[in-house]
C-alpha cells in the first residue's frame, strides 16, 4: 500500500515539487521546539511540470541534485506530495475491533468498490480518523489513492536526485499540519473556528478551509503568479527569464505598481472571491473567520489589507517558521522571505514528528 499515513519512523526531508520549482525542507526537534536545519529552493527547468503534473522527470530530478549539493541536509530520506486533483480519498466504516493488518486485508479485497480504477493500475492507503460518531463499534476510516503513474514519477525523480522516497502525501494533508503551527500566531486564534487558507502558486492556486483545525474543502483553479510574469514580458518587451527575476527585485518601470500590478492583486482579490462563493455554494458553510495567503504570490505588497478591505474577513500571510529556531547555514531572511511558499514542503517535513 502507498504509506501516506504511516506514523513516523525516521526524519524526512520535505520535498515539494511545484510547477516552477523543488523546495527541500529538513526539520529537528528537541524538547518542543522545531528548528530548519537546511531549506533550499531550485528553480525547474520551464514546462518540466504542467499542472502539477511531472513531464520531465529527468528535469525535476536533476534540479532536485543541485539543491541537495548546494544545501547538503544531512539525511536522504524524503517524502513527496501529490495534488489532491490526483487523489481520490473516501471516508469508509468498518469494524473498531479490526488491527490494522485486518483492515489492510479488507480494504485490499473491497477497494474496487470505492476506486474507479483497476486495482493494478493505483497506489492506496489508509488511515483510522476515529470512533462512527453514529455507532461506536464502527470506525471512520480515510482511504486514499492515486494512479500508480503520479506517484512513482515523484519517487523516480527523487531517486535521479539522489534521494530515498519514503512516503507520499497528499498536498492538503500536508498543508493542514503546517496550518496546526500557523494557526496559533492568528490574532484571537481561539475564536477562530473556519480558516480559509489560499495557497497561490505559480499557475495553480489551491483553497484549502479548515474547521476546528480540519481540512473540510479543498479546491484547486488554473492561477497564479506565473500570469503576472507573462503581463511583464508582454509590456515591457522582456524574456520570461527576465520577468521573473525583475519581479522578485522589484527593478521595473514607474507605471509597473499602478499599471501591472495592481490589476493583478485585483485579479487575486476576485479570484478569492469567487472561490470562496463557490464553497459557501457547495457546503453548509456561509462564512469563514479568517483568510491567510500562502504560495510565491502571498508576498506582494498590500496584498493582505487589500483582501481584509474587499472581502471583510482578516487576513495575513502564513509563516510556519515564526516560533523556530533555525541552523548557522540558514539566513533568517532568506527563509521569511520564502515562507509562504514552503507551506508544503513544510508539512511534509513535520510528518516524520506528527503522528
Amino acid at each position: 500500500m502507498l504509506p501516506l499515513f504511516r506514523k513516523k519512523s525516521q526524519v524526512l526531508l520535505g520535498i515539494d515539487i511545484s510547477s516552477t520549482a523543488v523546495k527541500l525542507l529538513e526539520l529537528s526537534k528537541s524538547g518542543g521546539r522545531y528548528r530548519v536545519e537546511s531549506y533550499g529552493v531550485e528553480p525547474l527547468p520551464s514546462n518540466s511540470v504542467q499542472e502539477k503534473n511531472i513531464v520531465d522527470v529527468e528535469g525535476v530530478g536533476d534540479a532536485i541534485a543541485r539543491l541537495i549539493s548546494r544545501t547538503r541536509p544531512s539525511i536522504k530520506t524524503a517524502a513527496v506530495a501529490v495534488a489532491g486533483s490526483a487523489v481520490i480519498t473516501k471516508v469508509i466504516e468498518m469494524d473498531a475491533d479490526l488491527s490494522e493488518d485486518e483492515m489492510e486485508s479488507q480494504i485490499k479485497v473491497e477497494a474496487d468498490q470505492y476506486i474507479p480504477f483497476p486495482l493494478d493500475e493505483v497506489r492506496m492507503d489508509f488511515q483510522v480518523i476515529g470512533v462512527t460518531e453514529s455507532n461506536p463499534e464502527k470506525s471512520d476510516v480515510l482511504l486514499a489513492a492515486s494512479r500508480t503513474e503520479n506517484v512513482e514519477l515523484r519517487t523516480d525523480a527523487l531517486e535521479i536526485g539522489g534521494l530515498q522516497a519514503k512516503a507520499v502525501d497528499v498536498e492538503a494533508y500536508t498543508l493542514e499540519r503546517a496550518f496546526q503551527l500557523v494557526l496559533p500566531q492568528l490574532p484571537n486564534a481561539d475564536e477562530l473556528e473556519t480558516v480559509a487558507l489560499f495557497d497561490i502558486g505559480a499557475t495553480m492556486t489551491t483553497l484549502n478551509v479548515f474547521h476546528q483545525g480540519r481540512t473540510v474543502y479543498t479546491r484547486e483553479q488554473l492561477f497564479g503568479g506565473k500570469q503576472l510574469t507573462e503581463e511583464i514580458q508582454r509590456r515591457y518587451g522582456i524574456s520570461m527569464e527576465e520577468a521573473g527575476l525583475a519581479k522578485k527585485t522589484g527593478e521595473l518601470p514607474d507605471d509597473y505598481e499602478g499599471e501591472v500590478l495592481q490589476p493583478f492583486k485585483d485579479a487575486i482579490v476576485q479570484q478569492v472571491n469567487r472561490s470562496l462563493q463557490f464553497f459557501y455554494g457547495s457546503t453548509q458553510f456561509n462564512e469563514v473567520d479568517y483568510i491567510l495567503l500562502a504560495g510565491g504570490s502571498a508576498s506582494i505588497a498590500g496584498l493582505p489589507e487589500l483582501v481584509q478591505e474587499k472581502v471583510g474577513a482578516g487576513c495575513s500571510v502564513a509563516n510556519p517558521f515564526t516560533d523556530m529556531a533555525l541552523s548557522s547555514k540558514v539566513s533568517a531572511n532568506a527563509i521569511a522571505n520564502d515562507a509562504p511558499a514552503l507551506m508544503i514542503a513544510c508539512g511534509l517535513a513535520l510528518r516524520s514528528f506528527v503522528e
